[in-house]
């Protein structure tokens, strides 16, 4: 199924990473919501992956029909479900996700804040813009240098 590259994204990150069987397990129930997935009663061309055993992302080809504000509930709806059911939180805009070495690790805003100024967070940290709000942007303005990021605006003194 090839999606517009101006579709909608949604990511959501969890604070930890899931084990192999969590991220199977919480694939196959991202498919099965994606599939019944709709909009004012019309099906939505929907799919969703997940990415690095720590971000869920929903994906919807507003093309066929768009996500409403009911549609959008229900995924939140959905994901909060995941949460409880894996003992994850996908809502804490403030556990950031950075690159370390080729590992994926995510900190809550202090201690984000304490690792940029002990040196270990950096301009040139890969960092990850969880705001990002279709698959081009995905794809290219999703994992950045912190220096070209959102994260600069609000942590760049600390560097």
């Amino acid at each position: 199924m090839e999606f517009s590259s101006h579709s909608r994204v949604w990511i959501y990150q969890s604070d930890r990473e899931l084990t192999a069987s969590e991220a199977q397990e919480a694939q196959v129930l991202l498919d099965n919501f994606t599939r019944s997935w709709t909009a004012h009663n019309n099906q939505l061309l929907a799919k969703a992956e997940i990415r690095y055993n720590r971000f869920l992302i929903l994906f919807v080809d507003e093309s066929q029909a768009g996500a409403s504000g009911c549609s959008i509930d229900k995924s939140v709806h959905f994901m909060k479900q995941l949460e409880h059911h894996f003992g994850i939180n996908l809502f804490d805009r403030f556990n950031l996700a950075y690159r370390d070495g080729e590992i994926v690790r995510s900190a809550p805003r202090q201690q984000f804040e304490d690792l940029i100024k002990e040196g270990k967070i950096n301009g040139d940290t890969l960092v990850f813009n969880n705001v990002v709000q279709n698959i081009t942007d995905l794809n290219t303005k999703w994992e950045v240098p912190f220096k070209e990021s959102w994260h600069m605006q609000i942590f760049g003194d600390l560097i």
